[in-house]
């Protein structure tokens, strides 16, 4: 049994990671960011200056902004200055009406934002916005997590994103809990179930948003295409077929501007779908216990906490990896793995789907994560089946979490350029466009 102490740390730094977002995260971030400013400012401001990281400008650009039908940045700032709250956190910009909305469109057309690429900066996840009323300015700072406000600039972090002890955190959070894959599983295991219930809010939240989604049209409606005859007749009516389905629809709705919250993870609404969608539609069609569910969602997404502990919050790397690494390992406990299975699923998703890029939030993730919840799939079965790859193949150790951090290290140092290469090829095609 782990000590009550460090499992009152787990269980705070899950509930820090696993919070309500409506829309994609990163414009969320810069409204928020953008709220923030205009409460300092406190008035409407004139002009707003926005200096973002290019990992916020990859996944900010070709994303829908919910309730508004639009596209990228432009609109969340304008919103995030009119009727954000920073109180509301990732779901800053819940209060939007018609009206409201109709503001936000005259306030861009008046050209009173400005977006550009914050230079010299390590932190992948940067956001300052200054806000200007005639001689007043009020500026605010996002940087390392998306909600995580600070004084000054990302120079004051570090290659791991950890803030400068002189960096002067405006809404300091606790340190996260160092953890290996081992302490992930015994904390699944055996901590008292009325300690980690809360976890099942994921299911109400993310189980919700597919329900939604399948009644409207979002995105590339890959949900609701798997739903269809033809596709029936390709996969049948199969649990394969309802996983894929319930977890591409919700992701569907949020790329596509759906004002639907879902509970996120680790600062991604897609990881946080992709952890749950998959152990839930599982546990249902499998018949596991309560206890079960609530256990293997804890498995899945403290497992996806830990692999981003080490790979940082945005990279080249897609987050469906991540997430469908943790649903992989929630998935196989369903099925009666245990640790030793759950090793080999994690193994086996690392010997696949390493390199999948992230090139930007937008309507077809919903096919990345597609991949990722067939591929946690693939690796459950092969896991019971005592199959597992070795060594002696690729970047897989036969320690764990050296394969988890081979995993990290390639999306966090050894994928920069292909950062840097992404960035370029969509700005291009903006600037083409204009």
């Amino acid at each position: 049994m782990i000590e009550k102490e460090l499992r009152d740390s787990i269980i705070a730094m899950v509930h820090r990671e696993v919070v309500p977002a409506i829309g994609c995260t990163e414009p969320m971030c810069v409204a928020l960011c953008t709220a923030k400013a205009t409460e300092k400012l406190g008035c409407r401001p004139e002009k707003i200056e926005a200096l973002l990281s290019a990992n916020i400008l990859k996944n900010a650009m070709g994303v829908g902004i919910p309730g508004t039908g639009m596209l990228g940045l432009p609109i969340a700032i304008a919103l995030g200055a009119l009727i954000g709250k920073s109180e509301y956190q990732l779901e800053v910009l819940k209060d939007l009406t018609p009206k409201t909305l109709e503001e936000g469109k005259i306030f861009i057309a008046e050209n009173r934002i400005s977006i550009k690429q914050k230079d010299g900066i390590r932190e992948k996840l940067y956001v300052e916005i200054n806000c200007i009323a005639g001689d007043k300015k009020a500026s605010a700072v996002i940087a390392g997590g998306h909600t995580r406000f600070i004084d000054g600039e990302a120079c004051l972090y570090s290659k791991t994103g950890k803030t400068n002890e002189n960096s002067g955190t405006d809404s300091a959070s606790e340190a996260d809990v160092p953890l290996n894959l081992r302490l992930v599983y015994d904390f699944a295991m055996t901590t008292p179930l009325d300690d980690i219930s809360f976890i099942m809010e994921v299911r109400t939240y993310n189980m919700n948003a597919a329900r939604e989604a399948l009644k409207g049209n979002y995105g590339h409606n890959l949900g609701k295409s798997i739903e269809r005859p033809l596709s029936k007749g390709i996969f049948g009516d199969s649990i394969y077929c309802h996983i894929i389905s319930r977890t591409a629809s919700a992701c569907d709705a949020r790329m596509g501007g759906a004002m639907i919250p879902v509970m996120s993870n680790s600062g991604s609404g897609n990881q946080g779908i992709c952890a749950t969608n998959p152990v839930c539609v599982y546990a249902k069609e499998n018949e596991n216990t309560e206890e079960e569910l609530i256990r293997a969602l804890m498995l899945s997404h403290l497992t996806a906490i830990y692999i981003k502990q080490s790979l940082g919050k945005l990279s080249a790397l897609c987050g469906c990896v991540v997430a469908s690494i943790g649903s992989s390992c929630g998935i196989t406990y369903l099925m009666g793995g245990d640790y030793e299975r759950i090793c080999s699923s994690v193994k086996n998703m690392i010997a696949n789907l390493t390199g999948m890029i992230c090139d930007g939030a937008k309507p077809s993730c919903s096919l990345k994560i597609t991949s990722g919840v067939s591929t946690a799939l693939l690796s459950a079965l092969l896991a019971m089946e005592g199959k597992c790859v070795s060594s002696s193949e690729g970047i897989v150790d036969d320690d764990v979490d050296k394969s988890i951090h081979n995993l990290t290290s390639i999306g966090a140092d050894a994928m920069c350029k292909t950062d840097e290469m992404i960035l370029n090829i969509m700005t291009s095609k903006e600037n083409r466009k204009k």
